[in-house]
């Protein structure tokens, strides 16, 4: 065992615990498909929902190649791979579990405060909380946010601290996307200021105004999945507000602004909007 690459020594150590293993070269990425594999010649199972090497004996298809065999890891062709890899890689989904990679102090800061504490393993920037169950994988749910489970990989970086709880529903809602248009939209604002109604209760316009400002911050600040965003920051301004009849024209308008500013259509802003309405019923 000592005459093993380190990396190796480490992937057989998880591979016993149960948790899928690979080896990443530099750059933190896998290792390329051999000629046999290249371009899914073989066949491929880029869409596989279930970790395990491809019948090629070789380290091809990435998070698909990770497994928990130690005679597939021992294997001359892995042990080539293993010789140059710089660190292991997991299949999280394939071990009943999720990673959220923050990427840097200020989501670590944002995770604190918004997802329930779980085991936590530091990463050169930010962080990876792992929560235990599996679930789709979605990038840039947030801006420099990850979510890490099914037909993807993470790096391990060491145990970790702390306890390992269930992947909770705040985790889930992340990589929510807009539903499907309902209806057909026009081009223009369809449903007027005020669509509940009702008596407002937040009794001062500032609070209104102070709503509408940091929604159209967090358009203006969104980096990526800007028409997610969208229609999240809809979303939430619509549950706080759309009951109660203190919304106007002009604080829409000025949330479409925002959106059109990102690069947004006012056909995609009034989708959105739409959309928002009928998931809360409005």
């Amino acid at each position: 065992m000592s005459t093993l690459p380190e990396p190796l020594r480490t992937a057989l150590a998880l591979a016993a615990t149960g948790v899928p293993v690979l080896p990443l070269r530099a750059g933190k990425a896998p290792f390329g498909n051999c000629h046999r594999c290249a371009h899914n010649a073989c066949g491929g199972r880029p869409n596989m929902k279930s970790a395990g090497p491809c019948r090629c004996p070789g380290v091809c298809h990435a998070w698909a190649a990770a497994t928990t065999d130690p005679t597939v890891l021992t294997s001359p062709a892995w042990k080539a791979a293993w010789r140059r890899a710089v660190t292991v890689a997991y299949h999280p989904g394939a071990a009943g579990l999720t990673v959220v990679d923050l990427d840097d102090t200020a989501t670590v800061a944002w995770a604190r405060k918004t997802l329930p504490a779980t085991r936590t393993v530091e990463t050169t920037r930010g962080e990876h909380w792992i929560y235990r169950a599996a679930m789709t994988s979605h990038n840039a749910v947030r801006p420099g946010v990850d979510i890490k489970s099914t037909m993807s990989y993470a790096r391990y970086l060491g145990p970790g601290t702390g306890t390992m709880t269930t992947l909770p529903d705040a985790v889930r809602a992340l990589a929510v996307k807009e539903p499907p248009t309902v209806r057909p939209a026009p081009q223009a604002i369809a449903v007027p200021a005020g669509v509940g109604g009702g008596e407002c209760r937040h009794r001062t316009p500032a609070y209104l105004d102070r709503g509408i400002a940091m929604a159209e911050q967090r358009i203006t600040e969104a980096s990526s999945a800007v028409h997610a965003t969208v229609y999240r920051t809809f979303l939430a301004v619509l549950s706080t507000h759309g009951r109660c009849g203190c919304l106007t024209d002009a604080h829409i308008a000025r949330l479409f602004n925002a959106a059109q500013t990102k690069g947004e259509s006012p056909r995609h802003c009034t989708d959105a909007w739409t959309n928002a309405l009928t998931r809360l019923g409005l």
